[in-house]
């Protein structure tokens, strides 16, 4: 009976540790705040501010915000701009030294209740065809998309500087219908600051 019992535990031992080394890496989290404000400055454009909605896309919210207070934004570009749709950047490029992780989509088509519409003003995390495929690349939108809503991880709204995602997405000159912007022309990032 005795050995019965101490296979039984070496076994759930062994199950125990598998199971911790198998242990993801726990997503990004913000601690109990529900709203975020940052500060977008595009050089040449000015500065955007943003209210980041921690309620709603909490992982999305903490990802940015984490992304934003190590500078990893500040110097990078807008490469993909198409007018009356959206101004898209944040994608790391050769000198950046943070290497971002995937977060899970927090939208509707992938099991999270996320009501915020894509539309003007709004900000969304781009990401692939895997809906948990999202990293550092993030869009504000110049029109609206109802297409995107409940298939991507919208998390906050513009409060001041829309003119100037307009003029942005105005002046850009893609060279595709997918609008890719040559990177002599990509608008920068100057910095991206989180204020409270």
């Amino acid at each position: 009976m005795m050995k019965k019992i101490l296979v039984v535990l070496a076994v759930l031992l062994l199950v125990l540790a598998s199971a911790a080394c198998g242990k993801k890496t726990p997503e990004p989290s913000v601690s109990g705040q529900k709203l975020y404000h940052a500060e977008i400055t595009v050089k040449g454009y000015g500065t955007v501010k943003l209210e980041l909605d921690a309620e709603t896309a909490p992982i999305t919210v903490a990802n940015f915000v984490s992304l934003a207070k190590q500078g990893f934004y500040d110097g990078l570009t807008f490469h993909r701009i198409i007018d009356g749709f959206m101004i898209q950047g944040g994608a790391p490029n050769s000198s950046s030294k943070i290497t971002p992780k995937t977060i899970k989509g927090e939208f509707k088509s992938n099991g999270v209740e996320n009501p915020i519409k894509h539309v003007p003003g709004v900000i969304s995390m781009a990401r692939a065809n895997d809906k948990n495929s999202a990293s550092s690349q993030f869009f504000i939108m110049v029109g609206t998309a109802p297409h995107l809503d409940g298939n991507y991880a919208a998390f906050g709204h513009v409060t001041e500087g829309l003119e100037i995602v307009q003029k942005i997405a105005k002046d850009a000159k893609p060279v595709d219908n997918n609008g890719t912007i040559p990177a002599a022309q990509q608008p920068v990032i100057e910095k991206v600051v989180i204020t409270d």
